[in-house]
């Protein structure tokens, strides 16, 4: 699986974001309500109300790219014991986030296997 390298700066929107925000919608909020450059070589992440669901843009040489997860099960672990609108994250940190993780107590989800049926 693709995964943003550990040496990016990573900055979490702690805000809930609407996931059908694509590429335009998710640079706008990086500029207005984060007071970032999109365009800086950062990763941007946001998650929806439910937190089941999370969005990473990134500006690669000519273009953005987004990166787009939803659980089946389970929820994302925003970071609560971190007060700021925007939180700054490790690489290694977003991982674990994406893993499941949750960042104040390093639980992790559990691992789904599902099998094919036929």
């Amino acid at each position: 699986m693709i995964r943003p390298g550990t040496d990016l700066k990573v900055y979490l929107c702690r805000e809930p974001v609407d996931m059908r925000k694509q590429i335009d919608g998710l640079a706008l909020l990086v500029q207005e309500a984060m007071a970032l450059n999109p365009f800086d070589q950062a990763l941007f992440v946001f998650g929806n109300r439910q937190r089941d669901k999370v969005k990473l843009l990134f500006w690669e040489r000519n273009g953005f790219v987004v990166w787009y997860k939803r659980l089946e099960r389970e929820r994302f672990k925003w970071p609560t014991h971190l007060k700021d609108d925007t939180v700054t994250l490790t690489g290694q940190e977003l991982n674990w986030l994406l893993d499941g993780y949750n960042l104040k107590a390093m639980q992790p989800h559990k691992a789904l296997d599902f099998q094919r049926v036929g």
